[in-house]
């Protein structure tokens, strides 16, 4: 029994240190790999795996572990600790720090609760419409905020309706019992009287030697119930049995589920496709900008730094190749979330007649304007806010649209200028507005929300400070993503890449379609359980290498698989939003699975069909690229 005990001891404590003993033996395992071969292939890919180890199992922290590559990188040889640091603050960092200051100033005056509950307002309370507005709402502010920050915003106003529908759900079953048990006094009376005419019949029928009484048959359960007596039963009672029809009690059926926090079973199911539809609409929203999600800046600084002649890649055809993509999956997604969880009805969600409304839907719509008219009339914050939003959206788009010449040909130098000048500008410009009028107004409805936020005596107080961007920034992903670019440069001067791809040869007897499909469905898996910046971050040159040895176009695989890497919505770990809407209890692990099983296979079907229809003209897939034929060239030199 004791040594029992002491090895239970020990096991606890190896598995309470598991983490510190991964940290430790991961390096002590793989260190032969440099030591027996003594080259920058062997030294790069142990720096690779280590880090990527650490990234999958989460043993330090994922900021933490992208700096591995910053000390090993240099102490093997592989790059100089000044060309290690300059990986780690791009472009792309520049354009993500200006999109937060937005994203503060838009979280501050609360511009994104007004956009979303009207949008909510628009689409009506009937259970079906009530998803698709909040999906709908949510996938706008997930274009322009991160993914965690949007499901953050919205799910405490979807919270708060589903317990005004809880609330109204369990009135309605107690106006419903009161209404049954008045149509059940009525039966009783119906069937008094028809027992006394019964009596009647009996006194009859009383000489002969059998005779029977039948009740009516119950409409609770539809048992007929028939009983027999004889003369002789009768003799035995002495005569002092009474001559009536026996009555059976039939126990009512509770209308409300005691048992459970939610009024009905659809209740709950409503509950569950609200919460759900939520962080489904969020990874949605993200696909559309390339700053909608930390995995798009990734693939985009990557991209960039691998094939610097490749000017194919900006905010304009980004999102013309992914709008199409987030509708499609918006569609899709909300049809399965209806079929699985409110059924098929469809037809009833589609009504728009007012006659059918409910209760609960009258009291949700008025508990949504309530919401609504707390915000009070639009501020001059918000509009500045609103104005900066609009500004930044038209300068990326007309930057370089392509088709027309952008505003950079304006300038006689080119190329100095990408989508992170128009957004540090812009952001920059947010801490020098005040977030007062200029000009004094007596019906200024803004000097209450100003008094909660700054100090009366500062009239020029601006529409952010430091603290609110500093609230927002997302620095461990800057860090991540500083990693990802680092080992991605780690990779490219050692040759490893260029190795990678030659080990991949077997596979060109593949189409380019199914090599896409495979490399979507494997990065789609992966993501289940790693995070997605570190499965991107490993995926990303290995698909690299494996396009241009397979003479394919780097974007027919980097694209997909960037895309399906944030399909990881099947768990709670799956990303930060799913652990959000997990934590509010409505929905079970075995929902997740369920639900989010379907939204994956849905993911990768638009986005092959994305890639191998209007993806095609739009980046020149079918043929091989000269940047790519130049890259692939010079990485052999």
């Amino acid at each position: 029994m004791r040594l029992e005990g002491a090895r239970m001891d020990l096991i606890k404590k190896i598995w309470t240190a598991r983490k510190l003993i991964l940290v430790v033996m991961i390096p002590l395992l793989l260190l032969p790999l440099p030591l027996i071969h003594p080259c920058s292939e062997s030294s790069c890919a142990y720096v690779l795996i280590v880090t990527a180890v650490y990234w999958v199992s989460e043993a330090v922290p994922l900021g933490a572990a992208a700096l591995v590559p910053a000390f090993l990188y240099p102490l093997f040889g592989v790059l100089k600790s000044s060309e290690v640091a300059s990986e780690y603050f791009k472009d792309t960092t520049l354009l993500l720090i200006g999109v937060i200051c937005l994203a503060a100033s838009i979280e501050k005056w609360n511009l994104h609760k007004r956009i979303a509950l009207r949008m909510v307002m628009i689409a009506g309370t009937k259970p079906g419409m009530l998803v698709l507005g909040f999906m709908c709402c949510t996938v706008f502010l997930s274009m322009w905020l991160s993914n965690t920050s949007t499901t953050a915003m919205v799910m405490p106003i979807a919270e708060a309706v589903l317990q005004q529908l809880i609330s109204t759900g369990i009135a309605d079953s107690m106006d419903d019992s009161v209404t049954i048990d008045t149509q059940e006094e009525e039966s009783d009376k119906e069937e008094n009287l028809k027992s006394s005419n019964n009596e009647l019949e009996l006194m009859n029928r009383k000489d002969n030697e059998k005779y029977e009484v039948c009740m009516l048959n119950e409409e609770s359960n539809g048992l007929a119930l028939k009983l027999a007596f004889s003369s002789e039963f009768s003799k035995q009672t002495n005569g002092y049995l009474p001559e009536a029809p026996i009555r059976i009690p039939v126990p009512r059926k509770p209308k409300i589920r005691r048992d459970s926090l939610y009024p009905t079973k659809k209740d709950h199911m409503i509950c569950k496709c609200l919460s759900l539809s939520i962080t489904y609409a969020a990874t949605i929203g993200g696909l559309i900008t390339i700053t909608g999600t930390s995995t798009n800046l990734i693939f985009a600084e990557q991209f960039n730094n691998r094939y610097p002649e490749a000017k194919v890649i900006n905010f304009g055809t980004w999102f013309i190749f992914s709008i199409p993509i987030a509708l499609i999956m918006l569609v899709l997604t909300w049809i399965w979330l209806h079929f699985l969880f409110l059924g098929c009805n469809f037809r009833e969600t589609c009504s728009f007649s007012k006659k059918r409304k409910t209760k609960r839907e009258i009291l949700s719509e008025k508990r949504i304007h309530e919401e609504y008219q707390k915000l009070g009339p639009i501020s001059y914050p918000e509009v500045v806010t609103g104005v900066f939003f609009i500004l930044m959206t038209v300068l990326w788009f007309t930057r370089e649209p392509g088709f027309v010449p952008g505003w950079t040909s304006l300038f006689e130098k080119k190329g100095y200028r990408t989508d992170a000048t128009v957004s540090v500008l812009l952001g920059f410009l947010l801490f020098l507005i005040p977030a007062r009028k200029p000009w004094p107004s007596a019906y200024s409805s803004e000097s209450k929300v100003d008094d909660e936020d700054e100090k009366e005596d500062d009239p020029l107080a601006p529409m952010i400070t430091w603290k609110d961007f500093q609230k927002l920034m997302p620095w461990e992903i800057v860090i991540l993503v500083g990693g990802g670019y680092a080992l991605a440069a780690g990779c490219k001067v050692s040759g490893l890449s260029m190795w990678m791809g030659r080990q991949l040869e077997p596979m060109s007897g593949l189409p380019p379609w199914a090599v896409t499909l495979l490399a979507c469905l494997l990065v789609s898996a992966v993501t289940e359980f790693a995070s997605n910046p570190a499965t991107l971050t490993v995926f990303l040159p290995i698909l690299s290498a494996l396009s241009e040895t397979l003479q394919i176009n780097p974007l027919h695989t980097l694209i997909p698989a960037t895309m399906c890497v944030s399909f990881g919505v099947m768990l709670p770990v799956g990303n930060p939003p799913n652990a959000i809407v997990f934590s509010y209890g409505h929905v079970q692990i075995s929902d997740m699975v369920k639900a989010g099983f379907g939204v994956n296979l849905i993911g990768v079907f638009v986005v092959m069909l994305a890639i191998m229809t209007w993806g095609e003209p739009l980046f020149q897939l079918s043929e091989f690229p000269t940047w790519a034929v130049m890259r692939n060239v010079t990485g052999n030199l």
